[in-house]
């Protein structure tokens, strides 16, 4: 594709679940991309490929794929809807003239719509609104355009901005149209959308003449040719051959394209040449990162590097340290896992890691951002220890400042009291409180980014599990005072050894198991939540004493309530300071820092 004005880069963007994966499959399907029996095969999600993304049933990292409709090249980048991801949105959108605006029907613009429809506005990038989800009985269309109005108003830096284009649409059908239809179930397709990209979406506003320019945004690797570095063409035109790759810092490099590749579908193609304009994925520049420009290698010239927002939250993430080390995980040195980081600083923009001793220093976006890198490594093999997070301070004018967050609940009423005493003593600001027109209250709250560690678990366990929270960064405040402990003691092994049925029945009287009988544990490990505030030391491998005495109520069968097994991120949630997450590909272990009980109170008599 030489013509620019025949190429339309979009991104789709939207809150998480509100319809933007599902939607691109329906384009992919519609666009003939696919053979007809590739069609046929149902596939959904299709630009999902990662097992976490399946499993979790999110999107993680932003995707290109490319369909052809009416002569027309469309390059569409699927973002993420996750706040903690971010800086995926943030990266791509510099690839992209337009923006897809996807918003349900029903819950309408949600934290993430505001994020990310700032940071296209800011770009300058023509919006165009779909409504999804239209057949949704609880549907408030006529709601959603007056809220969209507002967040436009609020968002938008020129008054072009605030004249945008709206189609409905059920991206689980395949169907859209140009105005709200009164039967849903009538036959419709994805042309409507299509037009609406070629229409509405402006072409590419290339020099096509000029010597290369091309902005890394985004890259992937493959066994067999290694390194991808992926963009847009900003200027002339790219094929084998050398080049000059020039760093973020500023420095030039001289380097070489070895081969060129374009996308149809889900597929890499190679190709001859690329013009401006273009999305393209080159191999041959081994050492490129995302931020650098890749240009002509007579005329170097860089464009301007991506600016992405600061992390949150850290935490320490080193080799493992317990009695266990070394017996389930393949890669188990400090070496190995600083290796592995490295590698994921590459592509994972919203990343900070600094060493920290034998380990490193984590920093994100949030708590799902980094409990994903630990899921990741873990499946891959490593075997490390994490501590509790904490959040990223900075210091302005001699203030030392913490992030803050504006956190979006919508509840059922009967649990609208529970809901702010719970807030109220984690230091959370009610800024509004509405009722919807389904009958749930919708609270807004600005409250430090620390009080949300553990507070996702506490309000589902409050809730019955039906609450709906979704939270946005909204900038630095001075640190507030400490916030109260989430939880009671805890109850920690005395011993080494393998629990044993008939001790697990006498610590039960003592709180929540979180092992079962037949388990490994070491002295210094937490097998169980205690009643009260302080924690208890318990044995838990005690097996009974064998006599020739007979006892007719304790020799029947040991009843015990099935323990709790909790998740990565409850565990994350779980652990105070003092304590520390075993991960292995086959264990979550909770433990204490210091395993030795005499230097364990030591420490915390100090």
């Amino acid at each position: 594709m030489n013509d620019a004005t025949k190429i339309r880069n979009i991104a789709i963007i939207a809150h998480v679940d509100h319809g933007k994966t599902t939607l691109v499959d329906g384009l992919l399907k519609q666009s003939n991309t696919f053979r007809d029996n590739q069609a046929e095969m149902g596939q959904q999600l299709i630009m999902d490929s990662g097992d976490q993304e399946h499993e979790r049933g999110i999107t993680i990292t932003a995707k290109q794929t490319s369909i052809y409709h009416d002569g027309y090249k469309i390059n569409i980048i699927d973002t993420p809807g996750h706040a903690d991801f971010s800086g995926e949105v943030e990266r791509t959108l510099n690839m992209a003239d337009g923006v897809l605006l996807i918003v349900d029907a029903q819950e309408g613009p949600m934290p993430q719509t505001k994020f990310v429809l700032s940071k296209a506005l800011e770009l300058g990038l023509k919006p165009v609104v779909v409504i999804n989800k239209i057949d949704k009985p609880a549907r408030r269309v006529d709601e959603v355009e007056d809220e969209l109005a507002d967040l436009f108003l609020e968002l938008a830096t020129d008054d072009s901005q605030l004249h945008y284009p709206i189609y409905y649409a059920i991206g689980r059908e395949g169907k859209a149209w140009t105005s709200l239809p009164d039967n849903p179930s009538e036959h419709a397709d994805l042309s409507v959308v299509f037009d609406a990209i070629v229409n509405d979406i402006p072409a590419p506003s290339v020099d096509a003449d000029g010597p290369l320019q091309l902005l890394v945004t985004s890259l992937t690797y493959d066994s067999f040719l290694g390194k991808y570095a992926i963009g847009r063409i900003t200027r002339g035109s790219v094929k084998r051959g050398p080049i000059a790759l020039i760093t973020r810092e500023g420095e030039v490099v001289s380097s070489k394209v070895e081969k060129v590749f374009g996308y149809r579908g889900l597929a890499k193609e190679e190709i001859e040449s690329a013009f401006a304009g273009d999305i393209v994925a080159l191999v041959g520049c081994a050492d490129a990162r995302i931020g650098d420009t890749i240009a002509d290698k007579d005329t170097p010239e860089a464009l301007p590097t991506i600016d992405i927002e600061a992390p949150t939250l850290s935490m320490y993430l080193g080799p493992n340290t317990s009695p266990m080390k070394g017996r389930e995980g393949e890669f188990t040195t400090s070496r190995q896992i600083g290796d592995r980081l490295k590698k994921e600083l590459e592509t994972n923009v919203s990343l900070r890691v600094e060493e920290n001793g034998i380990g490193f220093t984590v920093s994100g976006r949030g708590e799902l951002h980094l409990s994903v890198l630990i899921e990741a490594m873990r499946r891959e093999g490593y075997e490390f220890e994490v501590g509790r997070p904490q959040v990223v301070t900075i210091t302005e004018d001699g203030v030392e400042k913490e992030p803050v967050e504006e956190l979006y609940i919508e509840v059922a009423p009967e649990f609208v009291g529970v809901i702010s005493q719970e807030l109220g003593a984690r230091r959370a600001l009610l800024r509004g409180q509405e009722q919807t027109s389904s009958g749930t209250a919708r609270m807004d709250y600005i409250l430090p980014t620390r009080a949300l560690i553990g507070l996702r678990n506490r309000l589902l366990t409050d809730t019955k599990g039906t609450v709906i929270m979704n939270s946005l960064p909204h900038g630095y405040e001075p640190v507030a005072g400490k916030l109260p402990r989430n939880r009671n003691g805890v109850l920690i092994a005395f011993e080494a050894g393998t629990t044993t049925p008939y001790a697990l029945e006498a610590a039960e009287a003592r709180g929540e198991l979180l092992v079962g009988p037949a388990t490994e544990v070491y002295a210094g490990m937490i097998v169980g939540m205690y009643n009260r505030a302080e924690d208890l030391e318990i044995n838990v491998c005690k097996a009974k004493h064998l006599t020739n005495m007979r006892s007719k109520s304790s020799d029947g069968a040991v009843q015990l309530t099935p323990f709790t097994d909790f998740s990565l991120e409850q565990c994350i949630d779980f652990i105070e300071d003092d304590e520390l997450l075993e991960v292995t590909p086959k264990s979550l272990r909770l433990r204490k820092r210091e395993l030795d009980p005499t230097k364990r109170k030591r420490l915390n008599n100090k």
